[in-house]
């Protein structure tokens, strides 16, 4: 059997625009899908923030207008290629001239439209796909409007794959506003379709009318299961349990690769660790903190969400900074978060370091550069920072959750073998448990270095992953 022709639609992806960990996957999945065979494209809104030197590559495919509910909308595609990659985008300035995500009321018709143009734009590119590959709720009524009002459409029975990258955000509002904008029959308002907690539900449509279903981890995969995790979704994910599959993420690893890094001060391999100690010292000064070479660096580079774990952070930071320990911090979010941590390198300056923001150069100086990564996460569907560290040698320090359970060994004292450090409940205190095993292992020079090696060689790669889902690709058709 041929491969099969995927298109991957998305709301964002790199190298154009990135907000998040789901634009790294978008980046790097389809190049390991074209390594393995598959005949892969990318659709994706074209936001007013895709960095110029691309909109300036942009050719137009077709502009036309469709019907959104009364409203009649614009709907302009546009493509380029990148790195072999066929990638099609959907222009409309009402939807995608401001921010990524608008919020609210706002977001959800900003995707509404999103749902229906992809629609619409599948009859006028010269790509015709097989599978649609959807990712996360901003994709969520794709599948509901294939198989009702865009049906008799396509030639050919189209497959459906929908991902869920972070089941927390699931698109949801009034059924009216559905109805309205997308003409949804009263039919669907119920649970057995489109409805979850008395309302209308774009992730529950996606995971009701989608041939299969994948997580971005195997352990994520199980965890939604429950309610705990699941989050209302966690009964029809548990009745269609056989159509669903964890598939681990992966990480660009030429991106991300300290032998050849250009934003950072000299370049490393597992054989050869002696440059991570001058990406060390850069970073160092790059803070402007007071500490000797030889004190061990923690760092973060993350949302400030609670999700993440921060408020195991906000109880314990500072008793860790009693100790030869220094912390930096890469990040932006919630403003409760944010004045947390500038009150922290105010009082703490000589061995704190705080960014609130987000720098995509800067987070390589602050993977290759610090001793270990903290991500004590609440929940976590997959996690791309602890592969990002391990790749530079940074161990990851992490809570047993989702992916960080199935990307990071824990350390074994007894073998010497791990790739990190990890710990169970979440709990203040366990988290401090497990950053002073780290803390004592940084000590022991020998097992430091081994750690830090069999992190560096773990394939962490999407070439695994790729495999996988071309399996799942062929198993849909």
């Amino acid at each position: 059997m041929s491969a099969p022709r995927v298109l991957i639609v998305a709301s964002e992806g790199m190298p154009f625009v990135k907000t998040g960990g789901l634009a790294d996957v978008v980046g790097a999945l389809p190049k390991a899908l074209k390594e393995a065979g598959v005949d892969a494209a990318v659709m994706m809104p074209k936001h007013s923030k895709i960095r110029r030197e691309h909109q300036d590559e942009l050719e137009t495919v077709a502009t036309t207008t469709f019907h959104l509910g009364w409203r009649e909308k614009y709907l302009g595609i546009q493509t380029m290629e990148a790195g072999g990659i066929p990638y099609y985008f959907i222009d409309n300035e009402d939807y995608f001239s401001g921010a990524v995500y608008l919020g609210g009321d706002t977001e959800n018709e900003q995707y509404l439209y999103f749902c229906k143009a992809v629609c619409e734009a599948l009859s006028l590119i010269d790509f015709s796909p097989d599978i649609l590959h959807l990712n996360d709720w901003h994709t969520g009524m794709i599948p509901l409007l294939v198989r009702t009002q865009y049906a008799e459409r396509f030639e050919k029975n189209v497959r459906l794959l929908f991902t869920i990258h972070n089941i927390q955000f699931q698109g949801m509002m009034g059924f009216e506003v559905m109805k309205d904008m997308l003409n949804i029959p009263d039919f669907y308002n119920t649970p057995e379709f489109a409805e979850a907690g008395g309302c209308a539900n774009m992730m529950k449509a996606a995971l009701v009318f989608s041939d299969k279903i994948s997580t971005v981890s195997p352990g994520y995969a199980h965890e939604i299961m429950n309610a705990y995790f699941g989050l209302g979704m966690e009964g029809i994910l548990s009745a269609r349990r056989h159509d669903v599959v964890g598939i681990l993420n992966g990480i660009d690893t030429e991106e991300f690769d300290p032998g050849a890094d250009p934003a950072i001060l000299g370049h490393f391999t597992a054989a050869n660790l002696t440059n991570k100690r001058l990406c060390k010292r850069a970073l160092r000064d790059e803070f402007d903190l007071d500490i000797r070479l030889t004190t061990p660096i923690i760092g973060m580079v993350t949302r400030l969400t609670s999700q993440k774990g921060l408020d195991l952070v906000r109880y314990a930071l500072e008793e860790l900074l009693q100790e030869d320990v220094a912390f930096i911090l890469l990040g932006s979010g919630d403003a409760a978060y944010q004045d947390f941590f500038h009150y922290i390198a105010a009082k703490y300056p000589a061995r704190t370091g705080v960014y609130i923001g987000y720098d995509e150069v800067l987070a390589h100086r602050v993977y290759a550069g610090c001793d270990f990564l903290l991500m004590p996460s609440r929940f976590e569907p997959c996690g791309l920072s602890q592969m990002i560290a391990q790749r530079y040698g940074t161990l990851p320090i992490v809570r047993k959750t989702g992916g960080l359970v199935d990307t990071v060994e824990p350390y074994n004292k007894f073998t010497g073998e791990g790739t990190g450090f990890s710990f169970g409940t979440f709990n203040a205190h366990d988290m401090m448990a497990a950053v002073r095993l780290a803390l004592s292992v940084y000590r022991d020079k020998a097992a430091l270095r081994k750690l830090r090696k069999n992190a560096m060689l773990s394939d962490n790669s999407f070439k695994r992953s790729a495999e996988q889902y071309k399996a799942l690709y062929k198993s849909m058709r």
